[in-house]
């Protein structure tokens, strides 16, 4: 599925000049440059970061962690009798 568009109307001219200068520093397109602007304002690359580290176990981590649960999920028999 393509991504969604979006039409910017009412750009000051100073405004589009700074964006265009921008991209010419970067040597990105237009697009991406505003692209990337707005992302960080935003906040999504941060977010990303942040869930990546909750979600980013190494296999060591992951391990360590399923064999706590295990320890805690022994039933003692002599409890339910």
């Amino acid at each position: 599925m393509p991504a969604p568009q979006i039409t910017l109307r009412g750009v000051e001219a100073d405004l589009s000049e700074r964006l265009r200068a921008i991209s010419r520093e970067r040597g990105e397109s237009l697009n991406g440059t505003v692209l990337r602007l707005l992302r960080d304002a935003v906040g999504v690359d941060a977010r990303r970061k942040r869930l990546g580290r909750y979600a980013g176990w190494t296999a060591d981590e992951a391990a360590a962690f399923n064999a706590a649960l295990r320890a805690q999920r022994v039933v003692d028999r002599r409890s339910w009798e």
